[in-house]
């Protein structure tokens, strides 16, 4: 990964400010920076702005890194994007290879540089990642006149200087000719959800979204240096979730084939549609990344929305779940359950059940995973190198080419995660995924907990009436939703018996033989 130091205006009032500790003197300096020039800095909304230009130091989550133990780097998950990762040849590869244990971590890294600890504030406590934080690299032993080179702020005895990720100043400044905005526009016209246009937008590229894995530099182990700080002063650390069991990097496991060295559980995707036989289905998809931030609040979420799916009629069979890694679930918890190291799995089983001719009548994906700004699902870092990987990331052009023509009678996606907003951008008009409806104009902290009190005989629309925030939707979102989560009609008359609604819509019904067997037009549901 490679970080650029961003310019920092070296202030005495805040110096004068900053007291006590070495640890509170960084931290304090960092926040008055936030506070005063990080709107100037990086491409932020303005509600975020007003809301960091109050900010206090009780509603911030500090992290710092060990020090006295080497030099660090900070490697971040969107390090890299797909067409930016260096080559083998350049001394970094995508998974890791025989000799990678016989090298530094800067000779893995060669973009990263190397500083004595790490300061990360955190102003969102609580919130899903991704979501802006501020990172600051602390040198010690460095002149005034060094520090002011390196556009940071000195403090006596360090220098702290704050880190954007790397090329994103070229590309915000970047001006481009007439014809070449022309042709760009061009191109986009052109562009389908199946064949997403390659024009990178430029808010929100600066600013890093997730916590960066902070290693030694002679660290083969990787070993995260990066710890909440629990101080009366700072918010309260969140708790992440325990581990139940080891969960070592499977760095040689290949991703499209379900081996036992992968899988705990091997999962038959192919017996999920039966003969003669329409049911409901559901994918629950909550990647997690890392441990440090895969809370008890993620288990809780996914607990309460499998309820719920079982209280509308979802067989147990019919529900998958994917969390974290091997080592996040009890035993006693895994039924059903499978860890989100396998992206090829994942996919798979949805675009299996989907193009099954008369598979699913209602198919349900919840969505609750860490999120890049472009709406790209961080799965679990697998090889523990702390880059999202082609293989550890699930794109939103991947999500709709998975569901691209999909057979299912509606599909509903229930989304509880950050930048929500750039799939339902895709799905607006999409002539591939008519049957889709995105549910995320709720609270993004709530959604798990608003659909857990969905009863079997509510209609869809009706409970969604019943939030502060409903979504503006479609007329043909509108009809999708006027039925309950089992694709019964709402308030017929006269009202269906809960005998009538388990038979004829929950759960599973059998097909006459003649249905089963009639012939659908084709349709291009290949991936693209």
């Amino acid at each position: 990964m490679k970080l650029q130091c961003v310019s920092l205006l070296i202030c005495a009032l805040l110096i004068g400010e900053c007291c006590g500790s070495r640890l509170d003197r960084w931290v304090r300096t960092g926040l008055q920076y936030l506070k005063l020039n990080l709107c100037r800095r990086v491409s932020l909304p303005e509600s975020e702005c007003k809301k960091l230009s109050h900010l206090h130091l009780s509603g911030v989550v500090v992290y710092v890194s060990e020090s006295g133990s080497g030099k660090v780097l900070a490697i971040l998950p969107d390090s890299y994007s797909s067409g930016s990762l260096p080559s083998k040849q350049s001394g970094f590869s995508v998974e890791p290879s025989a000799d990678d244990e016989s090298r530094t971590n800067d000779e893995l890294y060669p973009g990263a540089s190397a500083h004595d600890a790490v300061l990360l504030l955190d102003p969102s406590p609580g919130e899903s990642f991704g979501h802006p934080v501020v990172l600051f690299y602390v040198d010690f032993s460095v002149t005034k006149k060094k520090c002011a080179h390196m556009d940071g702020i000195y403090l006596g005895e360090e220098c702290l200087t704050m880190a954007v990720k790397t090329r994103c100043q070229n590309q915000l400044k970047r001006r481009r000719s007439r014809s070449d905005r022309m042709a760009s526009r061009a191109r986009a016209r052109r562009t389908t959800v199946g064949r997403p246009a390659r024009v990178e937008h430029s808010s929100g590229l600066c600013e890093i979204h997730f916590l960066p894995l902070v290693v030694g530099v002679k660290d083969s182990n990787r070993t995260q240096r990066l710890h909440c700080v629990d101080h009366p002063d700072f918010a309260r650390c969140p708790q992440p979730l325990p581990l139940t069991s080891p969960s070592a990097p499977i760095s040689s496991c290949e991703l499209n084939k379900n081996t036992r060295r992968c899988h705990q559980q091997r999962l038959a995707t192919h017996l999920s549609c039966r003969l003669y036989q329409t049911c409901d289905h559901a994918v629950l998809l909550s990647g997690g990344w890392q441990e440090q931030i895969t809370y008890q609040q993620h288990v809780k979420n996914l607990q309460l929305f499998y309820q719920m799916l079982r209280n509308n009629g979802f067989h147990k069979d019919h529900v998958k779940t994917f969390f974290a890694g091997n080592g996040q679930v009890a035993v006693k918890e895994t039924e059903g359950m499978y860890p989100a190291t396998e992206k090829e799995v994942i996919r798979n089983h949805i675009s299996y059940i989907c193009r099954k001719q008369h598979c699913v009548d209602s198919l349900v994906l919840y969505l609750n995973s860490p999120t890049r700004n472009d709406g790209t699902m961080l799965l679990w870092d697998r090889n523990n190198n702390g880059i999202a990987d082609l293989k550890e990331r699930y794109s939103v052009g991947e999500l709709l080419a998975d569901l691209a023509g999909c057979r299912a009678s509606r599909v509903l996606l229930f989304v509880e995660q950050s930048y929500s907003g750039v799939l339902s951008k895709r799905l607006m008009g999409s002539l591939k995924h008519a049957n889709v409806v995105l549910l995320n104009g709720l609270p993004v902290a709530h959604t798990a907990e608003f659909w857990a009190s969905l009863q079997s005989s509510e209609c869809l629309i009706d409970h969604l009436s019943k939030s502060s925030t409903t979504p503006r939707l479609s007329d043909a979102a509108l009809g999708l939703l006027n039925v309950t989560l089992a694709g019964a009609p709402c308030n017929s008359t006269p009202p269906l018996t809960e005998a009538e609604m388990r038979k004829e819509y929950m759960g599973c019904q059998n097909l006459p033989t003649a249905l089963w067997y009639q012939k659908r037009p084709k349709t291009n549901n290949s991936r693209n």
